[in-house]
């Protein structure tokens, strides 16, 4: 690990704010003492919009991280060329965009492969856009696992005080519970959330488990997963010495969390964790992929058609998900 991390910034959608948060992230002049970002993307787009809307920075074209200089008020741009920007149009799905979203994290997963860059953050995707160029992947996590020949990834949000991780995510709500009901499937996301912890956070984490009916099932009367499949899990890894509790009901885990019980919360499915997020602080939720060889860490929220190019768009959330690759690339290690 460099003294400074070299971090791969993929710019996201062209047609979205991807280009546009990228852009105003990189105008923190703070950012540069503590890390050296390269952007992967287009230097057309990208300076299409830097003209737009005024942003004060200057575009540099490198050709890899070895090239660039990493001075406040430069951009150094690792640029695939791949936008045609006479044929862009900001706010819409695209193939374009979204074939070269895909290739920045091609991109960017080379490099890190080869030891050249010690973090990836991504701005946002558009998954409409993925499906109009053919790309075979519904977003960046699945990118990211199968190009890097990963099967047991896992997401961990950051918010404020707050961990949550995500049991299971971009499945039909029906096939989550499917899955929850498997009581070595619990187990396993449990054991990988807390050696994530020990890594990451402190190497006596206390780790709580969501429940997943109403009062957390009310001792069976509200649905039998609690007694089944997800209270087995949590006394089997106490068993192995975790510090882990559980299934807390779901209404009030994240708020206990944020006071201060626990080091994170363990979230059962895609939306149980995310409106808990949103809701504590909906621009500084950053979301970091944890098992990949390589630290990602992304904003949580998508390319927001609506306001491309308007220079409406906060770049909080890019900020906020560079400033959780600095701090924790130099420990990071796959789980």
């Amino acid at each position: 690990m460099s003294e400074r991390p070299v971090l791969a910034i993929t710019m996201g959608d062209a047609a979205g704010i991807g280009p546009e948060i990228t852009l105003k992230a990189l105008t923190d002049a703070t950012l540069y003492d503590d890390a050296r970002p390269l952007v992967i993307g287009s230097l057309a787009a990208l300076q299409d919009i830097q003209s737009r809307l005024d942003i004060p920075v200057s575009l540099q074209r490198v050709s890899g991280p070895s090239d660039a200089s990493y001075t406040a008020g430069t951009v150094n741009v690792l640029d695939l060329d791949n936008i045609d920007v006479s044929k862009l149009t900001l706010g819409e799905v695209q193939a374009q965009c979204g074939q070269a979203a895909f290739e920045y994290v091609q991109r960017a997963v080379e490099l890190a492969n080869a030891g050249e860059v010690d973090a990836v953050v991504t701005a946002p995707i558009n998954k409409e856009a993925l499906r109009a160029a053919n790309v075979p992947y519904i977003g960046h996590t699945e990118m990211f696992a199968d190009l890097q020949h990963v099967k047991s990834e896992m997401t961990m949000f950051l918010i404020q005080n707050v961990r949550i991780f995500f049991l299971t995510r971009h499945v039909p709500l029906i096939e989550a519970c499917r899955q929850i009901a498997d009581t070595d499937f619990v187990h396993a996301g449990i054991v990988r959330a807390y050696r994530a912890l020990e890594s990451l956070v402190t190497a006596k984490p206390r780790l709580a488990v969501a429940g997943l009916n109403p009062h957390s099932g009310e001792g069976g009367l509200l649905g039998r997963e609690e007694v089944e499949s997800i209270r087995p899990a949590v006394e089997r890894a106490v068993a192995q010495g975790m510090d882990v509790v559980g299934p807390v009901p779901a209404d009030s885990v994240f708020h206990f969390a944020r006071q201060g019980q626990y080091d994170a919360v363990l979230s059962l499915y895609h939306d149980q964790g995310h409106i808990a997020a949103k809701v504590m602080d909906f621009e500084k939720t950053v979301s970091i992929t944890l098992g990949l060889p390589t630290l990602r860490t992304s904003v949580d929220h998508g390319t927001a058609f609506d306001i491309a190019g308007k220079g409406l768009a906060s770049a909080v959330s890019m900020v906020e998900a560079i400033r959780a690759a600095i701090r924790y690339a130099p420990n990071y290690r796959p789980v």
